[in-house]
């Protein structure tokens, strides 16, 4: 963009301000785009007034808008964005947040310029400009819209693989799902974690849930089982059905040195072994006392 030459619009800026906050805010919340739902008037209002007096500043300095002097500018267009990523506002209405300055701006400069020109002129600088700003303020969104997807997808990956202890010295992991290279990692993190705070030498892997095994999940089995190994833990992969283990034969997968149990309840007993313990059942418990008998006459 070419030096600023907006001294009609840096002119309304300054004088005329409080008249366009009005009339933005007007349309803003009539357009729909303030979304009540999702914001108040008083904070709308407050980021609108923000956001003009930073522009107009900016405009003042004749600066192209790149330039260190739209900083301002630019950093309240990046917390709008990111406010309004968080509070659920979509794209066209963040995007909005700008272009709807544009019906206010216009009207000014009618008012403030006889000369069609001259009016030419400053309707096209400001709609470029405003174009631009509103680019600007969309990719931001859409960048901090990304960060929060990818944030809320690595927690709920963390929400899916818990690590749970069912014996003392014995845990169990039950994966539910694809196991994926960025979901193995958060397997290996839970696991060594827990490894660690708990002092367990035997982790269960229950693939009960894992809808299919291929050569590339069988792989990230086999490096969880070789992190826990380095941890001092020994793995039981528990969950192995008819058809994973005839894929696991099919594919050529080495899990020989590797304990496979069919269910998880298999799993456990073969880990209390090795913890030397057995599970026995208890007597059968005493029968309910019988009701009193009556009192001899």
């Amino acid at each position: 963009m070419t030096q600023l030459s907006t001294t009609m619009l840096g002119e309304i800026l300054r004088h005329h301000q409080q008249d366009v906050l009005s009339e933005w805010m007007r349309l803003q919340l009539e357009g729909g785009a303030g979304r009540r739902d999702l914001i108040s008037d008083s904070e709308l209002r407050q980021q609108s007034r923000e956001f003009l007096s930073a522009l107009a500043a900016a405009v003042a300095s004749g600066e192209r808008i790149e330039s260190s002097s739209w900083t301002p500018v630019r950093e309240v267009l990046a917390r709008v964005s990111e406010m309004r990523a968080r509070q659920g506002f979509s794209t066209s209405d963040t995007a909005t947040f700008i272009f709807s300055l544009k019906q206010p701006l216009f009207t000014q400069l009618q008012t403030a310029v006889s000369d069609p020109a001259v009016l030419a002129r400053e309707l096209w600088t400001t709609s470029a400009l405003l174009d631009k700003l509103g680019l600007y303020t969309a990719e931001s969104y859409q960048k901090n819209r990304d960060e929060i997807i990818l944030r809320q997808s690595h927690e709920m990956l963390e929400l899916s693989t818990p690590v749970v202890t069912l014996f003392d010295g014995i845990l169990a992991l039950p994966l539910i799902g694809t196991l994926d290279s960025a979901r193995t990692q958060i397997v290996m993190e839970n696991l060594l974690q827990r490894i660690v705070e708990t002092g367990s030498s035997i982790a269960i892997l229950d693939i009960t849930g894992v809808p299919t095994v291929d050569t590339l999940v069988a792989q990230h089995l086999l490096k969880t089982v070789a992190a826990a190994r380095l941890m001092g833990a020994d793995c039981i992969i528990s969950g192995i059905r008819p058809q994973i283990a005839q894929t696991i034969v099919h594919l050529g997968v080495d899990l020989n040195a590797v304990t496979t149990k069919a269910t998880l309840a298999d799993a456990l007993n073969t880990a209390l072994r090795r913890r030397g313990l057995t599970v026995v059942k208890s007597p059968a418990g005493p029968s309910p006392a019988a009701p009193p008998s009556a009192p001899a006459v």
